[in-house]
């Protein structure tokens, strides 16, 4: 069996402007409804990996739907939203001016250590990948490889739900956009 995680694409927002908490605030939501910015291109390398499957798994979200329609052009996509990222919190640090993917890391900390006031807690969120991997493997059994386009931190804690289940990993999770990570098992 082979599941393939793939990162979307670079999306149709500046990925990295200036910003107060409350800025970030505003940024999540812009950046969930950002679509695949029209020159991010998926490398050749990864569309070869993906060309003979008949099916993609996306989250449903318009930059990893896009991203999937760009990749694998004559599958069928399969948009579920159990494959959307895990959620991030704007903390509330007054005063603090950074750049977007700054403020990212200081919230994916913050979730870790239980900051999720309104949004998907860790527990659950490791409950979806559990779900997600459950789905994945479906499809890779039935069909012997399966991918998902979808985010960068949900696919790293997809993937390591698929590790406690004794795939092997290829590649890196990185938070490069077109990152692919394979996972293999006999």
């Amino acid at each position: 069996m082979r599941i393939i995680l793939i990162r979307h694409g670079r999306p149709a927002i500046d990925v990295a402007p200036r910003t107060s908490h409350g800025g970030f605030h505003a940024y999540i939501d812009d950046y969930e409804a950002a679509g695949l910015d029209p020159e991010s291109a998926p490398p050749e390398e990864l569309q070869d990996l993906v060309k003979e499957l008949s099916a993609v798994f996306t989250s449903g979200k318009a930059r990893a739907h896009e991203s999937a329609k760009a990749l694998a052009p004559n599958a069928e996509l399969i948009a579920d939203p159990l494959f959307v990222e895990a959620p991030l919190a704007s903390p509330r640090i007054p005063l603090l001016r950074m750049k977007v993917p700054k403020w990212a890391v200081v919230a994916r900390i913050l979730w870790h250590a239980g900051y999720h006031p309104e949004i998907e807690d860790y527990a659950k969120a490791r409950v979806r990948a559990s779900e997600a991997a459950d789905i994945l493997m479906a499809r890779a059994r039935a069909d012997g490889s399966a991918a998902l386009v979808a985010h960068g931190y949900f696919n790293l804690m997809i993937g390591r739900e698929l590790r406690r289940r004794g795939f092997t990993k290829s590649g890196s999770h990185r938070a490069r956009y077109w990152n692919a990570v394979i996972y293999e098992r006999n």
